[in-house]
């Protein structure tokens, strides 16, 4: 990753979307997140460790500001960067959906985890609404966190993906993001 002024104005605005878009959305109660879109657009344009960071900070920044539980939840952002700038910056050949799904699996089996296991099953997102129907039923708290946050995170990782994806391809010179660098 090359730090130049560009890079890092990149960087602090995708941190401030991230901050923004999540607290949108927590504050309207969805059952998705959208706060991994800055963490995403770093990824894809400057690389994993880039990505990374961005999501780590955004997690501190908005779990001492705003949602506490966005700070323990600091992991997944660091999987979602790792993963979006494997997948997507490297430019591994393997269809869209699939990607997804490589990004979005390891942030729900720590997410499920941190949820479960620090929290009983149940957050401030709105997806808890749903995890606690569930259980309600009758269906295992584990297995019910694991299930509820796998489809919010797909859906989630889908639609930022897609946005994020979109947004590139706006950019003056995105052909050069987008196109296989041993070409």
């Amino acid at each position: 990753m090359k730090k130049t002024t560009k890079t890092l104005v990149i960087m602090a605005l995708s941190i401030a979307l991230n901050i923004v878009v999540g607290n949108v959305v927590l504050l309207l109660k969805l059952p998705i997140y959208l706060d991994t879109l800055g963490t995403m657009l770093t990824s894809l344009l400057f690389g994993p460790i880039a990505g990374m960071s961005v999501g780590l900070a955004s997690g501190v920044i908005t779990g001492v500001t705003a949602d506490l539980y966005s700070l323990y939840f600091s992991p997944v952002q660091i999987a979602v960067g790792l993963m979006t700038g494997l997948l997507f910056h490297r430019q591994v050949a393997c269809p869209f959906w699939l990607k997804v799904l490589g990004v979005a699996l390891p942030g729900t089996l720590i997410a499920s985890s941190i949820t479960v296991l620090l929290f009983g099953g149940i957050t401030s997102s709105g997806s808890s609404l749903i995890v606690q129907l569930l259980t309600g039923l009758g269906l295992n708290q584990t297995l019910s966190v694991f299930l509820i946050q796998l489809v919010t995170d797909y859906a989630d990782r889908f639609i930022a993906l897609s946005l994020v994806l979109a947004t590139v391809r706006l950019l003056p010179g995105y052909r050069k993001l987008v196109t296989p660098k041993n070409k």
